[in-house]
Formats: C-alpha cells, structure tokens, sequence
C-alpha cells in the first residue's frame, strides 16, 4: 500500500459520487456542507451549536454563515440552551425537517442506485470490505459514542426490530414467542398505519450496521406519545446509544407538541429503567403479571412534555 494507491482510490470515489449527483442537483439549493449540518440537527440529540461545531470540525464563523442561512430560509429556530444560556440551542422547524428528509432521502435512493450496480451475493463482501477500511484508518480504536448515528428507518429496519428483540430478550431473559408476536403487531400496525408527522422510528448505526432502535407513537390517551422498543445491540452498549435514542424520542414528541410521553416496561430491565429515569420519566404504576413464559411486573412510567399535537 502506498499513497499513491489511497490518493487513487480517492480520486476513483469522488468521481464515483460525483457521477450519482451529475443532472439531478442532489443537495440542492444547499452544498454538500449545510446539508450534513441539516442532517446532524434531524438525527442528532445533541443540537447546540458547540455540539454541531466539534462533531462536523467546522470553523465557527462558517458554521455560523450556514444557521443565518436556514434560520432566514425557515429551516431553524434558535433560542438560548436550557442548560448553559450562555449556549445557543438548534431546532428545526416543520419545514427543516422535510427538508432535511427530502435530502435524506435523494442521497439514500442515490445510493441505492449505486448498489443495484453490485451482484446481491457481493454486497455482504462490500460492506465488510467499508467496514475494514474504516477500523484500518481509524488505527484500531475502539468505536466512541460520536461514531454512532441515528437515522430514520429504511427497508428492512422494521424487521430487523422484529427479529432483533426477539432474539436478544430470549437469551438475556429466557422470554417466549409470545414477546415475538407482541413486538410483530407493533410493527406491523406502524407499517401499516402510522402519521409520519406525529410517529417516528430512529435506528442507532454504528461502523453501517443498526446496534439500536426506538419508536415513537401516539397513545390512545389525548396528547400523548408512547415511547416503544427501545434496544442496544449488547456489543455496542457503553456508548451512550440508549441515552441517544430516548433523547431522540423525547425531543421528537416535545417538538411536534404532544403534552406527554409514556412507556411500558417491565422491572427486569434495569438498565432501560435507569435511562428513563435520566431522562425525568417519573414510575406511576406498577402491576405484577405472567407474561412471555416469565412472572414479571410491569411498570408504567410517564414524562410532563407540555403542548397539545400540532400546534409545534
């Protein structure tokens, strides 16, 4: 290996993007710049400006060149951070955010476009191949908590969530089927019925491949959000991703209005339960029951968001 043979490769991928992007404009009216700050505010919990600024390496003027432009655009709204007024808090507004999935979206069906070009037994061999590249050049580091991204769902994800937490509270929790079949009609009736606006599934990714989820849907009671699935991969925890993911969930509903946030969990999940507790999630009942071939007690929790659904 040389630098002759990296700077190549370099040259042979730019020119690779630069083809998926010739005739169809796909960042515009913004730069490939302010459309990565755009996504960090609609995937990233941590949304100050400090925050966008070390995590994107961005000079602070430039950075601040980019928020007037979407704060005149309609994207932003900025106001002082609840923790430190000395720092400034992003938001996105209605329009940020489909903008933002607009985005999202062109640079996703873009590359799609590319792997339709990779024969389907390959791609796994692609993927390990990006996946080798990025330890080789990071020098073997273990992964830190800003290597993880959260991203809306794409195809496949809601199955992966499925099979995923069937699989995982078999083996820590010896659950049944039962718990598969619960967590499928979830899915399934979010699949099949869901406001895009008001209800949102994150899945945390790290190194290409989900280690996380949650999901945010309404509740049957008046302006109230339920917060569900939430899971980490064990071999990615102590990265912070549960903390990420519930931020996520709570900043959501905050946004678009609801008055509440509730969830459903069960006292074994002590580590979920500390999260949520973190998080100001308040216990308000709990009940014992035989469920998923265990005796457990279930626990509902509750979060004060204040606001009414779509008035954010």
């Amino acid at each position: 290996m040389t630098v002759h043979d990296i700077r190549s490769f370099n040259r042979f991928y730019t020119n690779l993007i630069g083809a998926l992007d010739y005739g169809r404009h796909l960042y515009a009216p913004y730069t490939l710049t302010e459309s990565r700050v755009l996504y960090e505010l609609a995937h990233s919990p941590r949304t100050e400006a400090a925050d966008l600024r070390a995590e994107l390496s961005l000079d602070a003027g430039y950075l601040s060149r980019i928020l007037a432009r979407f704060e005149k655009d309609g994207l932003i709204e900025r106001a002082p951070s609840e923790r430190d007024t000395r720092r400034r808090q992003v938001t996105l507004t209605a329009r940020g955010r489909e903008t933002a999935a607009l985005l999202d979206e062109r640079s996703s069906q873009a590359v799609a476009s590319l792997l339709a070009t990779v024969p389907a037994g390959e791609r796994q061999r692609l993927a390990e191949a990006l996946r080798t590249v990025r330890e080789l050049l990071s020098g073997g580091r273990p992964p830190r908590a800003e290597d993880v991204v959260l991203r809306e769902r794409g195809p496949g994800d809601l199955g992966w969530m499925v099979q995923r937490n069937a699989a995982l509270y078999a083996a820590e929790y010896g659950w049944n089927t039962d718990y598969e079949g619960l967590v499928a009609r979830i899915v399934a009736d979010f699949a099949e019925d869901h406001d895009p606006y008001l209800e949102r599934v994150w899945i945390a990714e790290l190194d290409g491949r989900p280690v996380g989820c949650v999901m945010c849907v309404r509740d049957a009671a008046p302006a109230t959000a339920r917060l569900r699935l939430l899971l980490v991969e064990p071999d990615a925890r102590g990265l912070g991703i549960g903390d990420k993911l519930v931020r996520a969930c709570v900043d959501f509903a905050r946004s678009v209005g609801y008055r509440d946030l509730v969830l459903w969990t069960n006292d074994v999940l002590t580590a979920a339960r500390r999260i949520y507790q973190r998080h100001g999630f308040v216990l308000v009942a709990e009940k014992p029951h035989r469920s998923f071939g265990a005796d457990l007690v279930g626990q509902d929790w509750r979060l004060a968001l204040h606001g009414t659904p779509g008035d954010g």
